[in-house]
């Protein structure tokens, strides 16, 4: 029987109605049931978003669990492959795609084997006291879960000595000359009594709100628990690592040097920039940069008169205490001064602001001498933390005033702290995008946000001006020494040498930078291609636009949609520029 074309219509719309329904609700199901095991995997990562059901535990960071994390992530991603993208609404399509490319990522990513390698010399388990910092600890709950938490560390610990020394026998394991900086941060955790354990202080400084019972409790407990098995534990690993570990840290440097090397650190370069970009591409990118900045700065130094060399300048720069605090006390109110100063000329640049403030606080002492020179932790997803742009006042004496501008608008506002806050502010937007993003916007936006520094009023002095040109340059600069670094067989004192001849940043710095490069390849090309991306957007709509370019409507729009990778941002961007240029 034939049927009527109209009853034929009819159906094939039902259909594709019932397709895009069923579509839609398995998506909607995989994306809550992956959030779910997030949380429950990474319960760390949970307590810091501000889900406390899981805050007295830890990650499995056992060989077996991280396998099993990995097998259950294909699983995820069979999932994804299974749902028709077709069938989806526009959003849920772009979610699909996002999605994927997370899960594909952290599933091409496990065949390099990086667990293998658990010590970092930025923090880790030799200081987890440090985790409290991003924890609400006001209740007795808060206290007990965090009590049960360390009661747990002793596993963690073993986990740690058995991921190294899979990873020893493997030979994939860390640069000894940033092992060589764990002994001293190990030391603090090897003490005879619980009362000198930094794991202790927490117990030590309960608020006068919990009960007196409560206190003496917890504290009783929390002193038999390090004393009994935590302690011991830190004595095992100090003596693993030491007698074991560090012998066997590799003298080479970079990641080329390990198996697999050269496609892992191929691999890396294309995920942290999202780009096809090769180490080669970058490496020329780089040095295209680092000679366009060169030439800014000369300017610089022209118009303050300075007569010299270019070298003779930066020594000048490093050296005269007019450029310097000589307490951490001014040099931190300097900070919050600068932060002050800048968030009421946001309005200029900006129709939304987050509504989650920040704060501005010292990088704790156990951990500052062997860090960079500020970095930001994002909010509590629940509202019970603020955002926070932690500086280093560890020798105020190597910390140059005329930076304080640049990286106040890179780490706190209108950088990470405003696009992450109005990130975790979005409506309608799944977890997985709203509490992660990729490092090429995310840092990119934090670099482009330096240049938004003149649009705000700062940068009136010369000297704050090639502060902003030194950090633009340290990050041009961060593109050639990585990739030579981990690529092109560059030494350590080969990247320290131009990253000194290129840059105003004070020796200590600069090392802390490059072991930073070295301790995470491919994460410092994020900020210079991002960056360039948006210059490259603005700049197109700027001419295309002309007098009929909103700065607050562009930036509105860029941010509207979380952390995206650069070839999905410029899609969204040229598709807002085509409806400007059609209500013009």
């Amino acid at each position: 029987m034939k049927i009527p074309r109209i009853l034929l219509s009819a159906l094939l719309v039902f259909t594709s109605g019932a397709a895009l329904a069923d579509a839609t609700e398995d998506f909607a199901t995989l994306l809550d049931e992956h959030w779910e095991w997030r949380m429950t995997t990474s319960p760390v990562f949970a307590s810091r978003l501000g889900d406390r059901r899981f805050n007295d535990q830890w990650g499995d960071n056992s060989l077996a669990g991280i396998e099993q994390k990995h097998q259950e992530t294909r699983e995820f991603l069979r999932r994804v492959y299974a749902i028709d993208k077709n069938a989806l609404s526009t959003e849920d399509q772009l979610n699909h795609e996002l999605f994927r490319r997370q899960l594909e990522k952290s599933v091409d990513e496990h065949q390099f084997k990086g667990h293998l390698i658990p010590f970092t010399h930025r923090g880790g388990i030799q200081n987890p006291e440090n985790i409290t910092n991003q924890l609400r600890l006001v209740t007795v709950e808060d206290f007990e879960d965090w009590l049960a938490r360390v009661q747990k560390l002793d596993d963690v610990i073993d986990n740690h000595i058995a991921l190294a020394e899979e990873g020893r026998k493997r030979g994939i394991v860390a640069p000894k000359i940033l092992m060589q900086r764990i002994p001293d941060q190990l030391a603090l955790q090897v003490v005879e009594f619980a009362s000198d354990s930094p794991l202790f202080k927490a117990f030590e400084d309960m608020p006068d709100s919990i009960p007196a019972t409560d206190r003496e409790r917890l504290r009783a407990a929390a002193t038999d628990t390090l004393e009994d098995e935590i302690l011991p534990a830190y004595r095992k690993l100090n003596k693993y690592f030491n007698e074991k570990y560090f012998p066997a840290s590799s003298d080479s440097i970079g990641l080329s040097a390990l198996p697999n090397g050269n496609a892992w650190y191929e691999h890396l370069a294309r995920s942290f920039t999202t780009t096809r970009m090769t180490p080669d591409d970058i490496h020329r990118l780089g040095l295209e940069e680092v000679k366009r900045i060169r030439g800014e700065m000369e300017d610089v130094i022209a118009e303050v008169g300075f007569e010299g060399s270019f070298q003779d300048f930066l020594v000048f720069l490093r050296t005269d205490p007019q450029f310097y605090y000589d307490n951490p006390e001014d040099l931190y109110e300097a900070y919050l001064a600068t932060s002050k100063r800048i968030d009421p000329e946001l309005v200029k640049l900006f129709g939304l602001l987050p509504r989650m403030p920040y704060g501005v606080k010292p990088i704790p002492d156990a951990v500052a001498p062997d860090t960079t020179t500020a970095y930001y932790s994002g909010p509590a997803a629940d509202g019970s933390r603020a955002g926070i742009y932690w500086v280093n006042l560890y020798r105020p004496e190597v910390r140059p005033k005329y930076e304080i501008e640049v990286l106040s608008v890179h780490e706190a506002m209108p950088g990470h702290h405003l696009q992450i806050a109005l990130q975790h502010e979005l409506p309608d937007m799944p977890n997985f995008r709203r509490f992660e993003g990729f490092t090429a916007f995310v840092e990119g936006w934090g670099l482009y946000s330096e240049r938004l520094g003149y649009d705000l009023g700062l940068y009136q002095d010369p000297y704050s001006r090639f502060g902003q040109l030194t950090y633009d340059m340290w990050r041009a600069v961060r593109l050639v020494v990585d990739t030579g670094m981990h690529y092109k067989g560059w030494t350590r004192q080969q990247a320290i040498d131009f990253f000194k001849d290129n840059a105003a940043k004070a020796e200590h710095d600069i090392v802390n930078e490059i072991d930073r490069y070295l301790l995470m390849p491919g994460q410092a090309l994020a900020y210079k291609v991002g960056q360039l991306k948006i210059l490259a957007l603005r700049d197109r709509a700027e001419r295309q636009l002309g007098e009929d370019f909103d700065i607050r409507a562009f930036h509105d729009h860029l941010l509207g949609a979380g952390a995206l990778p650069l070839d999905l941002l410029e899609q969204r961007m040229d598709a807002w520029l085509l409806t400007q240029l059609a209500a013009n």
